[in-house]
C-alpha cells in the first residue's frame, strides 16, 4: 500500500525520534551541527576583528540562519517519490534531535564521578560551557542536571516547536542559530559585541519554547513525585509558584525556566555563581534547598526527561496534520 504524502512528516518524525531513542547522535556519520560549527568558526575568525563587530556578527548571524532555512528548504522542494522523501526527512530530523546522548552525557558524568572528582570535572566539560577545572562534587552535579533540564528545551522540545510550525527547514534553521549562541553568544570581550545578535536571536526562537518546557517538566514530575513517593508533597500551585518566582531570575531569559521546573521537582537548588574563559559570571541561585545532589536525582531526572519527550513527540504527531503552511 502507497501512503498519502499527508502521513509524511508524522512518520518521518515518529522514525526520527525511534531512530534517535536507538542510537543517538551518530558520532561516525556526518553531522550538519557539525557542518553548523565549522561554517561559524571559520567566519568568526575572519570577521571577528577590527571594526564593525557587532555588524558583522549581525550579517553573520541572520544569513547563516536564512541559508540554512532555504537550503533545506530547497532540498525538500522536489516532489520525491514518497519513500524517498521519507528516509530524507527521518534523517533530517534526527540530526536535529539529541534527547537520547543528552541522557547519556548526563548519566556519564555521574558515573564518571563515583570514579573521581577529575573523571567528572573532565566528563561534564563535555556538556557545559563553563569552566570545570575546579568545580567541587556537587557543583559537577547540579551543572550536569542544569545542563538536563535546559537542553531538554534547547535539544528536544525547541526543535520540535520549530518544527511543528515551519517542518524540517524552520527545525533546521533553529539548530543553526542554537549552534550560533552556543558557540559566540557570551558576554566575554571577545564575543560581546560579535555575538550579541546570536545571541538575541536565540532568546527570541527560545522564549516560547523554554516556558513550554518548564509547564511539561512541572507536570511531570508532579506525577512522577506522586507514583514514587520520593520528594515533599509539594502541589501543584507550589511547583507553579516556585517556577514563576525563579524562572526570571536566571541571567539568562529563557534558561532559567526549566532549571527552575527541575530544582522544584527535586527540591534542590540550581545556579549560582560560574566561570567561563577564566572570569567570574554572577548568576543568582535558583531555589533555597542547597543539600548534596545524588545519583538518584540523576535518575529522577532522565525519567522525567524522558517522560517529557515522549509527550512532546506525540503532541507533535498530533499537530503535524493541523498546519496547513508546513507541506506535507
Amino acid at each position: 500500500m502507497i501512503l498519502s504524502s499527508e502521513y509524511t512528516l508524522p512518520l518521518a518524525l515518529l522514525f526520527a525520534w525511534l531512530l534517535d531513542l536507538l542510537i543517538g547522535d551518530p558520532a561516525r556519520l556526518p553531522h550538519p551541527v557539525v557542518w553548523f560549527g565549522k561554517w561559524i568558526s571559520f567566519w568568526e575568525k575572519s570577521l571577528n576583528k577590527g571594526k564593525h563587530r557587532k555588524m558583522k556578527g549581525a550579517l553573520l548571524a541572520t544569513t547563516s540562519i536564512l541559508l540554512t532555512f532555504a537550503a533545506a528548504y530547497a532540498l525538500l522542494l522536489p516532489s520525491y517519490p514518497f519513500y524517498f522523501g521519507l528516509v530524507l526527512q527521518t534523517l533530517l530530523i534526527f540530526y536535529c534531535l539529541a534527547g537520547k546522548t543528552l541522557r547519556h552525557e548526563v548519566r556519564m558524568v555521574f558515573e564518571a564521578l563515583d570514579r573521581s572528582i577529575e573523571e567528572g570535572r573532565r566528563q561534564v566539560s563535555r556538556i557545559v560551557g563553563r569552566d570545570t577545572d575546579n568545580l567541587s562534587a556537587n557543583e559537577v552535579r547540579t551543572a550536569a542536571l542544569e545542563t538536563l533540564s535546559e537542553n531538554l528545551s534547547d535539544g528536544v522540545i525547541a526543535p520540535l516547536f520549530w518544527f511543528c510550525i515551519l517542518g524540517v527547514p524552520g527545525m533546521l534553521a533553529y539548530k543553526m542559530t542554537n549552534t550560533l549562541d552556543s558557540m559566540i553568544g557570551y558576554h566575554s570581550p571577545r564575543y560581546k559585541d560579535f555575538g550579541c545578535w546570536a545571541a538575541r536571536i536565540d532568546d527570541i526562537a527560545n522564549y516560547i519554547p523554554a516556558r513550554l518546557t518548564a509547564l511539561i517538566i512541572t507536570l511531570t514530575g508532579w506525577i512522577y513525585n506522586k507514583l514514587h513517593h520520593s520528594r515533599p508533597a509539594h502541589t501543584l500551585v507550589q511547583l507553579a509558584k516556585f517556577v514563576t518566582a525563579f524562572g526570571p531570575k536566571h541571567a539568562s531569559p529563557n534558561s532559567g525556566w526549566p532549571e527552575a521546573a527541575m530544582a522544584s521537582i527535586l527540591d534542590c537548588r540550581f545556579g549560582g555563581a560560574h566561570y567561563y574563559f577564566g572570569e567570574t559570571f554572577p548568576k543568582p541561585y535558583i531555589g533555597n534547598n542547597s543539600r548534596q545532589l545524588t545519583t538518584s536525582d540523576m535518575r529522577t531526572g532522565i525519567a522525567i526527561s524522558l517522560t517529557a519527550e515522549c509527550i512532546c513527540i506525540a503532541l507533535s504527531i498530533l499537530i503535524l496534520p493541523l498546519n496547513p503552511i508546513i507541506p506535507q
